[in-house]
């Protein structure tokens, strides 16, 4: 059974007409044609629009509620070489969901690779795409328990090009960095407000 939205669309609303690979290297660019229905009845106009294909990722906040507080990890980052700012972001752990993985794996590997971390207790917060209007991405969210003790200083895969600063640091001073704009990338804003609205309400699962 198709799950359907609070308008009553679901996907056999829509008509997917012709696709085909406009790029293919590390992410794909897609060329579709398609046509769906219209609020107010019967079906709009065929449309044609470019897809950014680059798969599906999963990222944890690292959290240690024994010492309340949590993991954050820097690197440079091609997406905001144009910031007027840096290209180093102050990002969660995060990574690819390759297929036959779920994202459960993921994240466990991603918090060894990225910042040495040994993953407990997950709990899963939300899924999101990133960029809807015109990416295929989405994003599945957890929180993490863990022993910020273990955190390594640097980390990374020399081979995937990663050069990976590790922050240990307690929540409070994020939600202060994340207020000051110091945290600006998707992920790890979601993470770090549902973590204090759960912890708030005393239903943190971490």
């Amino acid at each position: 059974m198709t799950m359907k939205n609070r308008t009553g669309f679901g996907r056999e609303d829509m008509q997917l007409l012709a696709e085909e690979v406009g790029y293919k290297g590390f992410f794909r660019l897609l060329k579709v044609r398609l046509k769906h229905r219209l609020f107010a009845g019967g079906w709009g106009p065929v449309l044609t629009r470019e897809l950014f294909d680059r798969g599906h990722a999963a990222a944890v906040l690292p959290y240690d509620p024994v010492r309340d507080e949590v993991v954050l990890v820097e690197q440079f980052r091609v997406g905001a070489i144009h910031d007027r700012n840096s290209p180093w972001l102050l990002e969660i752990v995060a990574g690819m969901v390759e297929e036959g993985e779920s994202e459960e794996e993921v994240v466990r590997r991603e918090a060894r690779e990225e910042a040495g971390l040994t993953l407990k207790t997950l709990t899963r917060a939300l899924s999101y795409f990133s960029s809807p209007g015109g990416c295929s991405e989405r994003i599945t969210v957890f929180i993490g328990e863990v022993d910020a003790t273990e955190a390594a200083d640097h980390a990374g895969l020399v081979h995937e090009g990663e050069d990976i600063r590790v922050h240990r640091l307690p929540r409070t001073r994020a939600m202060e960095w994340l207020a000051q704009g110091k945290i600006d990338n998707a992920a790890s804003v979601i993470a770090l407000q549902w973590l204090e609205l759960h912890r708030a309400h005393g239903r943190a699962g971490a």
